[in-house]
């Protein structure tokens, strides 16, 4: 998840469900389950194509199944991973880069916990987020941003909205 690959996505399908095609078929499956009935998912890593579509109130309502996880929050807070080193390659240190984790950054947002950013040309740059402080647990969610930056500081101004209204 560090960094997005859809070869990852496509291995991990794979392993869990004998093949992409019943991986999503079961995404499907959950996803309408949980109440994210405006999805269509077509591949496990979310690339572009027609039939692939969600909404922000979809995205919402699945995160928010991941975050009582221990494990799905280790994962998805993650700032470093060192993979082992194999016979074709030494150890391979993967980092995240994104400025609202970095406390140098004018995107720095403390209180951010996760969870994942997505790009393509179709929908531009996506993220879906967590922030938790004493006030609770908030999710948000930026689609279609047009540069990297504006989608944190649209995540940032959603967060500071979503902890007003919660005073």
């Amino acid at each position: 998840m560090l960094r997005s690959g859809n070869d990852a996505a496509n291995a991990v399908a794979t392993i869990c469900s004998g093949s992409v095609e019943a991986f999503v078929e079961k995404m499907n499956e959950k996803a309408a389950q949980l109440g994210a009935l405006d999805s269509h998912f077509v591949n496990p890593h979310g690339y572009h194509d027609e039939e692939h579509y969600t909404t922000a109130r979809d995205l919402a309502v699945i995160a928010r199944q991941g975050l009582p996880q221990a494990e799905f929050c280790r994962i998805v807070t993650c700032l470093s991973y060192e993979l082992p080193p194999t016979s074709k390659r030494e150890a391979l240190p993967l980092y995240c880069t994104h400025e609202l984790f970095n406390p140098e950054s004018e995107y720095f947002i403390p209180y951010a916990a996760g969870i994942k950013s997505g790009y393509t040309s179709a929908a531009g740059f996506c993220y879906v987020g967590a922030a938790q402080t004493t006030q609770g647990t908030l999710i948000a969610v930026v689609l279609h941003a047009p540069t990297r930056n504006r989608a944190w500081m649209d995540l940032d101004k959603l967060f500071a909205y979503g902890y007003a209204a919660l005073k």
